[in-house]
Order: C-alpha cells, then structure tokens, then sequence
C-alpha cells in the first residue's frame, strides 16, 4: 500500500508544479514586453519626426530593405543550395572537408567582413593602388566595383548568410532516398534533370527555411549597411533614436519593420502549408553519391571552395594580418574591451540558459495550452532585430526607472540617477530576450531524448519538480546545457544595434570598438578586435560541424 501511494504527487509536489507553472508564465510575460511595446507604439499617434520621417525618408527605408533581402535571396541561393546538393549527393576531391567548412562564415559577423573588404578594395586599399600603379590611370579614369554601396551591403551579408540556406539544404538533400533519385534516372533523366526536377523541389521547404533565416538576419544587421552609407530601416531607427531623440517615432519605425519580419515568418509557414515529402526507401541519397570527374569535378570544387575563401578564409587572413603587423600594438585598454565583453556574454548566457531550462521544464510537465504558448512566445526574440528590442527594452526600463527616481526622491529628498536603464541590467534584458529561442531550442532537444519514467522515478522518491530538474535532468543534460551557453555567449559577443543603444555610458565592448574605429576609418587598428571575436565564433561553427559529421556517419 505504501508503494501505491508514494507513487502520487504530494502537495508539496503539486505546489511545486503550481509553481514551475507560474514562472514559465511569468518569464514568459516579460519577455514579452519589450515586442507588446513596440506593437502599442504603431498606432500611437505621429509626432512631428514622424511625419517628417515619412514624407522624405520612409520611401528609401523600405525600398532598400526590399533590395537588400532580395540580393541576399538570390546570393545565399546561388552559394548555399549547390554546394549543399554537392556535399550531399555528389562524390569528388575535398568533398570531406567542404562539408564542414562551408559552415565556417558563419562565425564572420558581416560587419566585420565589410570592414576588411572595404580595407581591401576601397580607393586607398592595395588592390586599387596596385592597378593604378600598374596601369598609370588616375582617379575617375577606370572603373571599380563600389564598396560601399547598395550593392556591396548584399555581398558581403551574402557571404556570410548563405551557411543558413547551406545547412538548411544538405540536411534535407540527406534525407532524400537514393531509390527516389535512382527511379529518376531510370527514366532517363541526368544528374541535373533529377536535381532540378525532383531533388530540388523535395528540399524547397527546407531552403525557404534558410531564406528566411537569412532574410531576417538582413533585416537586423545594423554594422554593415551603416557602414556603407545605405539607408534601411535599422540605421534608421538608429539616426532617429541618436539624431532626432524621438523615442516614440523610433518606435514606430520598429513597429514597421517587426511587420517585415512578421510577414516572412507568416510566409514561410505559409509556403509550406499542406507540403509533405516522405521519403520511400531504405537508403538515403548520402550512402551513394554521384562519382564527379574531370571537368566536373573541378567545376563542383570551385563552386565549394569560392564561397569559404570569400567568407571566411581571405578576410580572417587580412585581420590576422593587420593585427599583427600593422595595428596599434594591444594594451590594458584591449584588456579592459575583453573582459567587458567577456562577463557581459557570460552572465547573459547563464541567465539566458537558466530561464529556458525553467521554460523547457515547464512545456514537459504541462501541456496545456497556457503554458506551451507562453513557451513559444518566450522565443519570439530571436526573430527580431537588435534594434527593435533594443527600443522595446529602453521604453519600459525608462519609465520604471523615472518611478523609482520620484519615489526615492518622495521619501528620503535624495535623487538617485538611472538605476535599470542606464546599467548594463538592460543590456541583459535585451540579450535575454534576443537569444532565449537559441537556448530554448537546444535546452527542449536535449529533453526531448529524457524518458518520461526518469521523471516519474524522481516524483515516485518524492522530489519535487525542481529538485527533479536540478538532480535529474541538468546532469543529463550537460551537453545540451554547454552548447547552448557557448551558442548565446557568441552571439551576445557578436551583438552590436542594442549594444550601441543601451550600454552605459563610457562602456564599450569588442564588438563596439571595433564598430567605432571602422567609422573613424581606422580599419587597420580595429583588426584585434575583430579577430578576437571571429576566433572566439569559430568555437561553436566547429562544434556544430562535428555534431553534423558523427550525425551523418
């Protein structure tokens, strides 16, 4: 009988799971808040910034992030899904080591990218010195591509993005059955013929997936189009947030572009509404691979090789070459850069990490509607840009702030100065809210692989939810733990729109740094600093490229 009944929840147990409840929807509800902010201000009324930004500046706004996203479209596409295809169906010469390192842009932040190409192939840079030194003509006598420009913006976040659509892509040309694509040649149909003609539209769900991953990442880059003197909506924000000091137009420049974002997202799960693909057969297309030779095998290693060597391998060569032969030598100031960005990431990372762990629990014990809603939301961030959750932050934190000025000055006479918004206290909310999805979605993953019994035998010894997750699950969760504090640790490192709005003041990071001497064009001396944040994104691009191999051996 004793059996019997240690087996059902005790009330502490149930409280506790009241509890876990509560706070999922709690975190939940703050998350939030900063995206509820900036949906109230689009139908707020318009100030004067407003309409000026509207009747002179709005028409560019939109029209260069339209160009920008389509550029990007058709860049990842032409580098991502053939060399994904290639990879993955195809046999030839350093097909191995491709596999792998056409993920390595990824730990390339395209601000950076464009601080060394633009050293490179701007007007004073070696390249164009070289040819006029070759040539004799002077300025304006021979053409050269412009750097800084429209154009150039979509280059180089093309060279960087187009891993997402790669990923995307070759996992599904991975999953495909070789009998499917062995029928398709019985029929008389080419390599080609049964890519573009069957392989091609089997994986379309997956690279619109890899599209608008990219596409939403066009949406939130901030260093590069600044850079380059284009107007988007993010540089936009930026000028009327710093320019104008119109928090409210700032806002419903956010508001326009979370519709943009909004629309992909509803686009994508639209295009892949009532598609299904199953593959028929035992083998998948990776256990037999086309044997490439000759010309087409130089052909699908050029195609492999260019988009690693401008994304990652000569930009990474430069900034190694300009920290160590041309930049101010390092001293305590450098220091000082790198463990500000150092503690900053890690304390968002743990914070981040503990509140997906409490969401991630929280969606396995319960199942009601509620709460795995609240779940869903809490990861909403990440589809948002730097910029627009950086504005939803400030606004609350500020009004927060301004009470708790009035009430200290109420009771004791004293005037305290900023106590949240003015701390690093928000740059931790906005990285919270920015990269909780990231967390969230290892975090549920590594759950995922937890049989339900393990939780039944913790609740049979009367543990109660917490203790369970904390005795139970966190050890057999190291990994997934570790590589989703390593993945938020990154991506905080790399982080620059909300970092250049609500740092402190007079604190800087790398990522800031290096931002502020490539606007002073003092290229060269931001090299430190920006190899030392591609060397520190190299970590998870690599663990995610081992997890990728033993996943597919």
């Amino acid at each position: 009988m004793s059996i019997l009944t240690s087996t059902h929840p005790t009330s502490s147990s149930r409280s506790g799971i009241s509890l876990l409840k509560l706070a999922a929807l709690g975190v939940a509800i703050l998350l939030a808040i900063p995206v509820f902010i900036i949906v109230v201000n689009i139908f707020l009324g318009g100030s004067d910034v407003w309409q000026h930004l509207y009747d002179t500046l709005l028409f560019d706004y939109v029209s260069n992030s339209l160009l920008l996203m389509v550029g990007v479209t058709l860049g990842t596409l032409v580098m991502g899904v053939p060399a994904a295809w290639l990879t993955s169906a195809c046999d030839f010469p350093g097909r191995s080591v491709f596999s792998w390192a056409l993920l390595l842009p990824l730990a390339m932040p395209a601000y950076i990218i464009a601080y060394t190409y633009t050293g490179l192939f701007d007007f004073a840079g070696p390249v164009q010195t070289f040819i006029r030194d070759v040539t004799g003509l002077g300025y304006g006598e021979y053409w050269f591509f412009e750097m800084r420009s429209l154009g150039g913006a979509f280059v180089m976040l093309a060279l960087v993005l187009y891993p997402y659509v790669y990923l995307m892509s070759r996992a599904a040309f991975l999953e495909q059955s070789a009998n499917t694509l062995e029928v398709c040649r019985t029929l008389g149909y080419s390599a080609p013929q049964a890519f573009f003609r069957l392989a091609l539209p089997m994986a379309r769900p997956a690279i619109v997936a890899g599209v608008t991953l990219a596409m939403m990442e066009t949406l939130a880059d901030y260093g590069t189009v600044q850079y380059f003197g284009v107007t988007t909506f993010t540089t936009g924000i930026m000028r009327t947030f710093y320019g104008f000091g119109d928090l409210a137009a700032a806002s419903q420049l956010a508001g326009i572009l979370l519709l943009f974002v909004a629309v992909l997202i509803f686009a994508e799960r639209y295009s892949r509404r009532k598609i299904q693909y199953h593959a028929s057969g035992l083998r998948k297309a990776s256990q037999r691979k086309i044997q490439l030779k000759g010309v087409s095998a130089v052909l699908a290693f050029l195609a492999c090789l260019l988009p690693i060597v401008g994304g990652f391998v000569l930009p990474a060569a430069v900034l190694l070459y300009w920290a160590v032969f041309e930049a101010q030598s390092v001293g305590w100031d450098f220091v000082s850069l790198s463990w500000n960005s150092f503690y900053l990431a890690a304390l968002a990372a743990l914070i981040t990490v503990a509140l997906a762990l409490v969401l991630a629990y929280a969606a396995r014990l319960h199942k009601q509607k509620s709460v795995q809603t609240a779940v869903v939301t809490a990861g909403l961030g990440y589809a948002l840009p730097g910029t627009i959750i950086a504005i939803g932050v400030i606004v609350p934190l500020a009004w927060l702030d301004h009470r708790i000025i009035d009430g200290v000055q109420h009771l004791t006479g004293d005037r305290v100065g900023l106590v949240l918004s003015g701390t690093i206290v928000a740059l931790l909310f906005a990285y919270t809210v920015r990269f909780m999805a990231v967390s969230l979605g290892s975090i549920q993953s590594g759950l995922g692989k937890v049989k339900p019994s393990m939780d039944m035998a913790g609740r049979s010894l009367g543990c109660t939810p917490a203790q369970v997750l904390r005795r139970i699950h966190v050890p057999l969760l190291r990994s997934s733990v570790l590589t989703a504090l390593l993945i938020v640790f990154v991506d905080v490192l790399k982080e620059l729109p909300a970092t250049l709005i609500l740092r402190p003041f007079n604190f800087n990071t790398l990522a800031v740094r290096a931002f502020e001497l490539a606007s002073d064009e003092r290229l060269v001396d931001a090299a430190p600093a920006s190899l030392m944040i591609v060397a520190v994104g190299l970590i998870p691009v690599i663990l995610l490229s081992r997890s990728i191999s033993s996943a597919n051996h």
